[in-house]
């Protein structure tokens, strides 16, 4: 038996990455999961995989930022099971570029996605959490919600946007004595295809960009997974994945606002 045995988990962006990891992690846990993503070949992959754990698992076609989808969905989920008590709201996407030369739909696309996904999933699951008795919603954020970077505007304002939604819904269930935890992660570089779908803008150099990621990034899916999961089971209110998230924290925290002239010199000599 473990915390997360017999309970029903939801996890959006289970096609590959860290959405990929944690419903394996759940399924090995003892856990029911409904998985989604608006990848099939992905989700199929993810599905076959659980199933040959023998857990015991649904996979949907979901676009998080559609909110009618999402709120019927939520309702599909709890009545095929009876009950949700984890809702892990991980889809994301990226894109990079100066503000300056992003065109108003790359902005929009990446809040509807990272943050807009967030809220529709955390505001349809809510009700179920709440009756479960034992409900958690778990949200990603990244270390990009705690200090922004050149090139990353629309990530950050999503990420920065789902931080301070998701604290204020932990204050809000422990203030109104709801069954509901919540938490919000900050990952640091992790391995997945996150910077190789990622869009951006005219002029820059996908490969180059994504090359640059994988170098930076330490941390594997399962590896994030698994500090995931041991903060849900501990109920943390925030968790940090990889030495340079614990890095990156630290340094918001002592230098405050000092950080943006760091970084901004830091980036015009690396030509970011």
């Amino acid at each position: 038996m473990t915390y997360f045995t017999g309970k029903v988990a939801v996890v959006t962006g289970a096609g590959s990455g860290i959405g990929r990891a944690l419903a394996m992690g759940l399924a090995r846990r003892g856990a029911r999961v409904a998985i989604s993503d608006v990848d099939a070949t992905g989700l199929a992959e993810t599905a076959q995989a659980l199933e040959a754990l023998g857990a015991t698992v649904r996979a949907d076609h979901l676009d998080v930022s559609e909110r009618e989808r999402v709120l019927a969905y939520a309702d599909e989920i709890a009545g095929h099971f009876g009950v949700v008590h984890q809702v892990y709201n991980n889809a994301g996407i990226a894109f990079t570029g100066d503000i300056e030369a992003m065109d108003f739909k790359h902005l929009e696309q990446v809040m509807d996605v990272d943050y807009w996904g967030v809220v529709n999933g955390s505001k349809a699951f809510l009700p179920h959490l709440i009756a479960s008795g034992d409900g958690h919603v778990v949200n990603i954020s990244s270390v990009f919600g705690i200090i922004s970077v050149p090139t990353q505007g629309a990530y950050n304002a999503a990420k920065f946007a789902v931080r301070g939604f998701t604290e204020a819904l932990r204050m809000e269930m422990v203030a109104r004595g709801r069954p509901v935890k919540v938490t919000c992660v900050h990952p640091g570089g992790i391995k997945t295809n996150v910077a190789r779908n990622a869009g951006q803008v005219d002029g820059l150099d996908h490969d180059s960009l994504a090359s640059s990621f994988d170098r930076i990034a330490r941390t594997t899916p399962d590896q994030a997974a698994e500090v995931i999961l041991r903060g849900v089971e501990k109920g943390k209110a925030r968790v940090l994945i990889g030495a340079d998230a614990r890095v990156i924290d630290l340094l918001a925290r002592v230098t405050g606002p000092h950080y943006q002239r760091l970084v901004a010199r830091f980036a015009g000599k690396a030509g970011l």
